[in-house]
């Protein structure tokens, strides 16, 4: 509608131009073109060039255009600009609603006489005088007369295409000495509809001559080749090329071009867009799927979908899909199903003796009388007692991938390992587990330090012959000292009087488990078990343990630790006998009093030779001196029957 309009007001202004072709009489109402509202502004060069007489003529033409135009508020606004160096508003298009104030207006122009700043003037006209506060109505066509004699003497190509992209129209009046070019430049298309070039100001009014019979009715589209490739539009006097949707109008004002807005990048496809004119479709890379919003994409999964045969693992990518199998297994050559790798029938495996293959890894087993070593590969013949040469002279026991000896109750086994004999000096490792715990009493806990020299006092303490580590335990164990620490009785005697009492509860079981996998260990100085060096725990504990003490005492005489219990006062003997080895009479120890404690020592470092003992021990009161004096004998005898046979020397087999 807006494109029509001003195309009509082009019609008037034509009309007008044709008019003066004579006197320009006055104008009736029969001489006007109706057409719709328009907002006109006339943009009149009054530089120094323009002479006072032709500016007259000038004046007059602009009045001569308005007696054909239909002026109101709601009908067509005028406003005019005059412009030389500087510019200058007449008045405004809200200024006047009637012919006679604009008319008076016109004749009060005063020229401003200076230079030619033709596009100061165009800018001025875009950004000032339509606008709303000048009077300006939206949706109403914005139709500028330009009327200069000179050539510019600034810029008027890109402004004017600024003012043209707002919707300005602009028809280009050029006199005398005016550049076409430049005329051009300012001017909408089509320029043979809106350029015009006289020879003076005297003939201003004839340019409008050839358009005289056809501004008012006469349909330009129908009766002209008027060349648009879409639309022809007709306006009074004139007509203007449109374009179908999703077309532009091209330069020339006639032809069209596609809107490619994929290719102008005005879309939000994520991924592929598909252009039509002035339109666009989204879709997705092969291996995706459009979204309902008809815009972005989601990988097509189908390992996720259920959309495949792959028989173990399905390995998606977008569209597509691939198999792959668990580990230990191998895809086949159809690509979809698993096979499971066995190592042991294709040889891939360092066992020993027998390989049992599961998918992709192995296990290794030994045969019957052989046990796995800790290298889970190779194995140990488990009884090599009847298998090698072992020497015993009395009785060969087996362990895994060694032996040892042993001599009938009452004799000691010999230095070479293999023979009985009445009589030996003995050499053990010996690991004292000694209770700490608040029961014990600081005045009793110096006692049992008493009682660990009074047992060292008894030793064959070296660093070759017997070792002694002692270990304190309560809620938490602590090593005092370990087994590679001291090599003299005396170095060993120090450091238990230096020992701090601990207090708190009664950890029995786990200072078990301390004994056995830290204090027998190499790094803490028990000798190698090749070297079948005896290995000797002994517990002294006041009280029932607050953990359990079966499953590491178990463990400690399984592995070849000969164990004695002693208990005092409150400990608990059934306890106690899950700790001493057998025979249990042999190494199990219980006494009511701290006092008597000492006895034991006594009794325990007789047990060198045999001979020297004197029978079985019965703790008494030891008050008493007939019960001191039958302990004392009974221990004597026992305990030296237990050493003997107890502390042993083992023999490995290479």
């Amino acid at each position: 509608m807006k494109m029509r309009q001003l195309r009509a007001l082009c019609g008037f202004i034509l009309l007008t131009l044709a008019v003066l072709t004579n006197a320009r009489p006055k104008a009736g109402p029969e001489q006007k073109c109706k057409s719709g509202p328009v907002d006109l502004v006339f943009l009149i060069d009054s530089s120094r060039s323009v002479r006072p007489h032709e500016f007259e003529t000038m004046r007059k033409f602009m009045i001569d255009i308005l007696n054909t135009l239909d002026i109101g508020l709601n009908a067509t606004r005028v406003g005019v600009v005059q412009y030389s160096s500087q510019v200058r508003s007449e008045f405004t298009l809200k200024a006047h609603a009637k012919l006679e104030n604009m008319v008076k207006g016109i004749n009060q122009i005063i020229p401003l006489a200076q230079g030619t700043m033709t596009g100061l003037a165009i800018k001025y006209v875009m950004n000032e005088a339509f606008t709303a506060e000048a009077g300006d109505r939206p949706k109403v066509p914005n139709v500028a007369v330009i009327v200069t004699d000179g050539r510019p003497q600034d810029r008027v190509a890109e402004v004017a295409a600024e003012a043209r992209e707002k919707g300005i129209e602009i028809y280009a009046v050029g006199v005398a000495r005016a550049d076409m070019t430049s005329l051009r430049a300012m001017a909408s298309p089509p320029f043979e509809d809106h350029v015009f070039l006289v020879e003076s100001f005297d003939l201003i009014h004839q340019f409008g001559l050839q358009f005289q019979d056809k501004l008012c009715g006469v349909d330009l589209c129908l009766e002209s080749d008027h060349s648009c490739e879409h639309i022809c539009e007709s306006s009074p006097g004139s007509y203007h090329c449109l374009c179908l949707p999703g077309y532009t109008l091209n330069d020339d004002g006639k032809t069209c071009a596609a809107i490619d807005l994929c290719a102008e990048g005005k879309h939000d496809c994520e991924q592929i867009c598909i252009s039509s004119p002035g339109s666009f479709t989204c879709d997705c890379s092969k291996g995706y799927k459009l979204h309902d919003d008809k815009k972005t994409c989601s990988t097509i999964d189908l390992c996720a979908e259920g959309k495949h045969d792959c028989e173990q693992i399905c390995v998606s990518t977008p569209g597509v899909f691939t198999c792959d199998c668990n580990e230990g297994y191998t895809l086949n050559e159809d690509k979809k199903t698993c096979t499971p790798i066995d190592l042991c029938a294709e040889g891939k495996h360092d066992c020993e003796q027998i390989c049992i293959s599961a998918p992709g890894v192995f296990t290794c087993d030994c045969n019957k009388g052989f046990e796995l070593n800790k290298d889970k590969k190779t194995c140990t013949n488990m009884d090599l007692c009847n298998t090698v040469e072992h020497g015993c002279e009395h009785q060969c026991v087996s362990t895994p991938g060694s032996y040892y000896c042993i001599c009938p109750e009452g004799q000691l086994l010999q230095e070479d390992g293999k023979s009985c004999g009445t009589c030996k000096s003995a050499n053990i490792d010996l690991v004292l587990l000694i209770d700490g715990s608040k029961s014990v009493r600081p005045q009793n806990f110096e006692l049992v330090k008493k009682f660990v020299n009074q047992v060292v006092d008894s030793l064959d303490v070296s660093a070759h012959g017997t070792r002694v580590g002692l270990v304190q335990y309560s809620s938490r164990v602590r090593t005092e000292f370990p087994l590679n620490m001291y090599h003299t009785a005396d170095e060993i005697k120090a450091a238990v009087m230096k020992v701090e009492y601990m207090e708190k509860g009664t950890m029995t079981g786990l200072a078990l488990k301390h004994m056995l996998e830290n204090s027998f260990s190499e790094a803490e100085g028990a000798r190698p078990s090749g070297r079948n060096i005896p290995r000797v725990g002994l517990v002294f504990t006041d009280g029932r343990s607050q953990d359990d003490i079966t499953e590491y005492a178990k463990k400690a005489k399984e592995a070849g630790i000969t164990m004695y219990a002693v208990g005092v006062g409150k400990a608990v003997e059934d306890e106690l006998r899950v700790i001493a080895s057998e025979p249990l009479e042999k190494h199990f120890y219980y006494t009511t009093d701290f006092t008597a404690i000492s006895t034991i020592a006594e009794n325990l470092k007789l047990n060198v030779c045999p001979e020297e003992s004197q029978g079985e021990i019965e703790v008494k009161d030891p008050c008493a001196c007939e019960s001191l004096v039958e302990f004392q004998q009974a221990t004597m005898s026992s305990l030296e029957q237990i050493t003997q046979k107890h502390i042993l020397y083992k023999q490995t087999v290479v």
